[in-house]
């Protein structure tokens, strides 16, 4: 059995496969991540959810693969980059090897959901998928015939941070104006509600862009389409994916996989470019997923 845990923002979600394959599925279950609470809560919540499924089962694991806000630091081994930031430079690899009693492989997230993807869901078949989240955050990995890029650093894919827009809002890793302080969710909202002073989730925004009266909505909308084909037009002029994989809350935004790939044909180094954008088919477990089969692959 391949197990799996997803240790996300707002939840950790565990799954066991039967084999690297998401309709293998023999459980799967999720509980809040208690983040205000701190780095300890966060390893007891863990461990209870390990317990509770194991017990399930009736039986216990021997490996673990974990997915991780953040990635595990090649050099000092504790972990980095996380918008869960009570995880920065923890040793969080070694706190759950012995706290679970079994082998761990720890891998970010978002190259998580982009090696499930690549390997079960929306780009299986392609040699090169480059899985974007765009949700709360936004991240994103490069898998090569089925194996994750890392990257000397341990930070292949991360275009989240790359600056997007110079002198823009402050970002938790210290820059200004990354990709994600655009174009993630909780920034599109925030954008909207500075232009208008109304407070509204981004389903709603979309929802008022498409029906054509509201001008901030559009002018919301119209940015994040321009924003967003800047920024992954950067992407494929350095690593040209067959493949890009949206996943995330953004992602069901239609308009991203249309006028979204207009935006970015307008900036990538090719007269006649030829640039695939799709749909995840995993939804938000393509986490879970993919770090069940770090121990497969």
């Amino acid at each position: 059995m391949l197990w799996g845990v997803d240790l996300g923002g707002t939840k950790i979600e565990i799954c066991v496969l039967e084999s690297n394959d998401a309709r293998s599925t023999i459980i799967r279950e999720r509980v809040h991540t208690p983040q205000t609470d701190g780095y300890d809560a966060i390893l007891s919540a863990i461990a209870s959810l390990v317990k509770q499924t194991s017990d399930k089962l009736g039986v216990n694991p021997t490996k673990i693969g974990f997915g991780t806000p953040g990635v595990l630091d090649p050099i000092t081994q504790n972990l980095k980059n996380s918008n869960t930031q009570c995880l920065n430079g923890k040793p969080l690899l070694a706190d759950l090897r012995k706290l679970l009693g079994c082998d761990i492989r720890i891998a970010n997230d978002a190259n998580c959901s982009a090696l499930a993807e690549a390997t079960m869901g929306a780009g299986k078949g392609a040699k090169v998928v480059f899985g974007v989240i765009l949700g709360t955050g936004v991240g994103g990995g490069v898998v090569i015939n089925g194996e994750v890029l890392h990257g000397r650093q341990g930070v292949a894919g991360e275009w989240g941070h790359n600056v997007l827009e110079f002198g823009g809002k402050p970002c938790y890793c210290g820059k200004s104006g990354c990709v994600e302080m655009c174009i993630s969710g909780p920034a599109l909202e925030e954008y909207f509600f500075k232009k208008s002073g109304e407070a509204l989730p981004l389903n709603e925004i979309v929802a008022r862009a498409r029906a054509g009266k509201d001008l901030v909505a559009i002018e919301t909308i119209e940015r994040l389409i321009d924003l967003f084909g800047r920024a992954i037009a950067v992407v494929i002029n350095i690593v040209d994916p067959d493949l890009i994989v949206l996943a995330g809350g953004v992602s069901n935004i239609d308009e991203l996989y249309t006028k979204g790939v207009e935006s970015a044909k307008k900036s990538v180094f090719n007269p006649t470019p030829d640039i695939q954008i799709v749909k995840n088919l995993l939804g938000d477990s393509a986490g879970v997923f993919g770090a069940a089969c770090l121990f497969k692959i």
